[in-house]
């Protein structure tokens, strides 16, 4: 006799970690490409910045940067080269505060529930938009450091000076994304996820981004000196200007982007898991 043979059950296919991050990294790239407006944005946001702080406020702030410089053109190009290290700051935060956006709209948009039937990995689902954050983040910072050049900016720095900045704004730029992103997962709405990531586009006017943190209060100042993006700044300037930086700075603000970038990928992978109410 020949035994009866049931319906045969289809398998699942396994979860292809590398390739399903391709895949999600494609498609965060096809959006950036699709609505420039976007990446416009982001950059348009430093650069008016610069611009205002530069012929508005520079030609006084130049003065308290720089010993020697007074007031006026000279104190204008002092503070240039001051805050130029800052917008490249403030185009990573502009970009990680748009990609909490798109997180947000992805989990309340019901692709991801989409993607969590499908056997795609979860890593690869904010991978893709960690891998595409990176990318638009370094093409915006390029754009924003060209505009400083225009007005003047001169950085003194040498190949190994260059290769460790954008290793070093490469790491920064991984940190304030993850923690983005899992602001994006944890959030209940597209605005709540715009709204979260705000605290780092402030973070830099309560640190050593637009003024000396000698110059402030002393309740001010401790704060300013031991909150992450003071170091960051001072460690981009010293290497924008030739190498010319603590070391104890420097590490500071790798501990910092370091730990910042393992607590947004531990948040943002666990909530990503837990089923949403």
């Amino acid at each position: 006799m020949t035994a009866a043979v049931g319906p045969v059950v289809p398998v699942a296919a396994a979860p292809r970690p590398t390739q399903d991050l391709v895949t999600m990294t494609r498609r965060s790239l096809l959006h950036m490409a699709r609505y420039p407006s976007l990446t416009g944005v982001v950059v348009g946001m430093p650069v008016v910045l610069l611009l205002l702080f530069v012929y508005v406020f520079g030609g006084a702030f130049g003065a308290g940067v720089a010993e020697g410089v007074a007031p006026g053109a000279a104190g204008r190009a002092a503070y240039l080269d001051y805050i130029a290290p800052t917008m490249l700051v403030m185009t990573a935060t502009a970009v990680a505060q748009a990609t909490a956006i798109s997180v947000a709209m992805d989990m309340t948009g019901g692709i991801v529930t989409r993607l969590r039937t499908m056997p795609v990995a979860p890593v690869a689902v904010l991978g893709g938009h960690v891998v595409g954050a990176v990318v638009q983040t370094l093409v915006a910072t390029a754009a924003v450091l060209g505009v400083a050049v225009l007005l003047g900016f001169r950085p003194e720095a040498g190949v190994g000076e260059w290769l460790a900045l954008v290793g070093f704004f490469t790491l920064l730029t991984l940190a304030l994304t993850w923690v983005t992103v899992g602001m994006g997962v944890a959030a209940r709405s597209v605005e709540s996820a715009s709204n979260t990531p705000m605290i780092f586009l402030l973070l830099p006017f309560l640190g050593s981004g637009f003024v000396p943190v000698d110059t402030m209060p002393t309740a001010v100042r401790v704060f300013a000196e031991h909150q992450p993006f003071t170091p960051v700044i001072e460690t981009l300037r010293g290497l924008l200007g030739g190498g010319d930086l603590a070391a104890g700075t420097a590490w500071t603000a790798v501990a910092w982007c370091v730990g910042l970038a393992l607590l947004g990928w531990w948040w943002a992978r666990a909530t990503y898991r837990r089923p949403r109410a």
